[in-house]
């Protein structure tokens, strides 16, 4: 049973951006409700369910550590109990680096909604971390942004939360591996044993979007491999993904800067897939 409701839950970590998220989705024709408590989901799920106005056929609502902690634990299963109702539920959980959500409170002098005479801004990102864990790890779509401005994050949001199809929204996206690993990725591969562009001078200072690159590279029979075994994988496991109920995947694909050889080969793979009708977005990390 499919009630043609959407309902999109946005948590995540203070300071990770889920007022963008939020504004995001309200410019996409969703009915927004800010900080709802978990132990109000309920009801808003009967409200949708028995009153089916237009108005709140897609409604997004934000559930965070301000909302009644004790009761997050409770809120995965909430979200399958509405599944099994007919709504279409989601959860986005937004994240960041430590170092980044520090930074960002020290920018915006916004004081962290746990912090306390007890708790330093530093223990309390540590508590609110451990407290949403739970959310974490049952999430449909997680979002790192310690390197998204919210240009960005509203991109990134408006392309994979847009609804286009019932096939799953996958997300390429190149990283170097000297600025850290994505922690929103569902899978990672290493592509460091290819041949490096950065050694050839005249393609140092171009990335894996610029021709000379994609030449470089197009003539390694390294490339070729590489390229031949990730399609043949995600062509063999992304319908079994899709079987399960899975609406978002994120493949990171890295090397050492993630300027020349993962761009090139997010570029391949994002074509590739789109050929196939998919609903397909890259992100180039280290080119924002």
């Amino acid at each position: 049973m499919n009630s043609g409701i959407k309902l999109q839950i946005v948590t995540g970590l203070s300071g990770s951006g889920k007022t963008i998220a939020l504004h995001t989705l309200e410019d996409m024709g969703y009915y927004c409700i800010d900080n709802l408590p978990v132990s109000l989901l309920e009801a808003v799920a009967l409200h949708l369910t028995s009153e089916p106005e237009p108005i709140f056929c897609k409604t997004a609502v934000g559930i965070d550590a301000r909302s009644q902690p004790s009761q997050i634990p409770r809120l995965p299963a909430l979200v399958d109990n509405m599944r099994k109702q007919g709504i279409e539920c989601t959860m986005l959980f937004l994240d960041a680096q430590p170092d980044t959500l520090i930074k960002r409170f020290s920018e915006t002098r916004r004081k962290h909604p746990l912090t306390d005479g007890k708790q330093s801004l530093d223990e309390a990102i540590l508590h609110e971390r451990e407290l949403l864990q739970p959310l974490n790890n049952t999430a449909d779509l997680r979002i790192d942004t310690s390197h998204t401005n919210q240009h960005e994050l509203r991109d990134l949001i408006r392309s994979r939360i847009s609804g286009a199809d019932d096939n799953a929204s996958i997300l390429f996206e190149s990283f170097g591996f000297k600025h850290g690993v994505p922690r929103d990725a569902d899978f990672v591969f290493d592509v460091r044993c290819l041949p490096n562009p950065h050694w050839q001078s005249e393609l140092r200072h171009l990335s894996g979007r610029d021709k000379p690159v994609a030449d470089f590279l197009d003539a390694q029979d390294e490339t070729h491999q590489m390229m031949a075994d990730l399609k043949g994988f995600f062509d063999r496991w992304i319908p079994t993904f899709e079987a399960d109920g899975r609406s978002y995947l994120t493949i990171a694909i890295g090397c050492t800067g993630g300027q020349h050889r993962s761009v090139y080969l997010v570029e391949q793979l994002t074509q590739h897939f789109k050929d196939q009708g998919m609903q397909v977005v890259s992100r180039h990390r280290e080119l924002s």
